[in-house]
């Protein structure tokens, strides 16, 4: 985790709890946990680059990620790792330079090809087999959170952060 420079994750499952509320018409609800939003923003703060990459499509989600700083969305995406590929090469980055947070299959693909793949604590079985962690808490409940604390620790950049924000 010392090297990672690219935070990349599903949304709904990793930053949701992968409930999806309809409402009247389109309305669509998510709910996003407040810890994981700090644990991005401190992420960013380090320098460090935040992707989403989802299938789905949410006005919620533009939303988060505007109140997050997170430029890097990307929705309706059925190749993951095809999106996020482009990522890596549009950041001159490489493989091992990227973390990747997922819970279902098609995760799967993405996970394979970085430096170190990350499942929540309710992701599918074959999920977790492929990760290199598997966080402690599950998806839209601090997962998030947990693991960017656990890179900005292993970078030394943690405490130094959290002193600024006091």
């Amino acid at each position: 985790m010392k090297n990672i420079k690219l935070i990349a994750m599903d949304v709904d499952g990793v930053l949701t709890d992968g409930r999806i509320i309809y409402g009247t018409g389109d309305l669509e609800i998510k709910t996003f946990y407040v810890k994981d939003g700090q644990g991005i923003t401190l992420a960013r703060k380090a320098r460090i680059e935040v992707a989403f990459i989802t299938a789905r499509v949410s006005d919620a989600l533009v939303t988060r990620a505007n109140d997050l700083g997170v430029i890097e969305v990307h929705q309706g995406i059925d190749d993951k790792w095809g999106c996020l590929r482009k990522i890596i090469k549009r950041y001159n980055m490489k493989n091992e330079d990227v973390l990747y947070i997922g819970d279902d299959i098609v995760d799967i693909p993405a996970m394979k090809n970085v430096g170190y793949p990350v499942a929540v604590a309710d992701a599918v079985d074959e999920v977790k087999e492929i990760a290199k962690y598997i966080t402690k808490k599950t998806g839209g409940r601090g997962a998030v959170r947990e693991v960017t604390d656990m890179v900005l620790k292993a970078q030394n950049k943690y405490h130094n952060l959290i002193q600024k924000e006091l």
